[in-house]
């Protein structure tokens, strides 16, 4: 296996602003603080910039996740309601099982970026301490990513992750790994079961 990408980029699509500009964003700080650490990898791979209209977007997906050092999921309620998201999130679980056989984990492969939180909690997938860096005070105001002292100490947080795992993956990844093998697991059931409607009663 060769390491191709720093990190996948793991969202829900959004059509308006706020979801786009944040996504935006971000991948362009990770791309700016990733960069001095790899040799010849992209810092990112991110579906609407290298999938083509001709792709088998299932195994080039599966691909894509094989050969990432790691995962950044952007959170926001779309993404768990989502099956596809829900999916991808799924298939990173499993790179990282098989990859806690090759060497000792420094950290979750999936590195959550809480954007909106939901209403009533982060669900019990990503909500434990230290396993996400919380985005959530973004709004359309705020200056560029890459520069701004609010958010830079979390942005640093998630490149030593990702460089951490891009480290021991160059080190340990077995050289007769084919991530040609690897393909996507079936659409997990959702993260959080929907409370029954409620109607008010005369």
């Amino acid at each position: 296996m060769a390491i191709r990408y720093g990190c996948f980029f793991s969202y829900a699509h959004g059509r308006h602003d706020l979801m786009k500009t944040f996504k935006t964003a971000l991948a362009d700080a990770m791309r700016c603080y990733l960069e001095p650490y790899f040799d010849n990898e992209e810092e990112l791979f991110v579906d609407h910039e290298q999938l083509g209209g001709g792709d088998d977007i299932d195994q080039k997906i599966a691909r894509a996740m094989c050969e990432s050092a790691a995962m950044i999921m952007i959170y926001t309620p779309k993404y768990e309601a989502h099956p596809y998201t829900r999916r991808e999130f799924a298939a990173m679980q499993l790179i990282e099982a098989e990859r806690s056989e090759w060497y000792k984990m420094p950290s979750h492969l999936i590195i959550p970026v809480i954007m909106t939180r939901h209403p009533d909690q982060l669900p019990p997938q990503i909500n434990k301490p230290g396993l996400y860096v919380d985005f959530s005070h973004f709004t359309m105001a705020t200056a560029d990513l890459k520069s701004n002292l609010d958010f830079l100490p979390e942005i640093q947080k998630i490149v030593e992750r990702v460089v951490q795992h891009y480290q021991c993956q160059k080190k340990h990844t077995p050289a007769s790994h084919d991530c040609n093998q690897f393909v996507l697991p079936d659409v997990p059931p959702e993260w959080r079961e929907l409370a029954p409607a409620s109607f008010p009663k005369k």
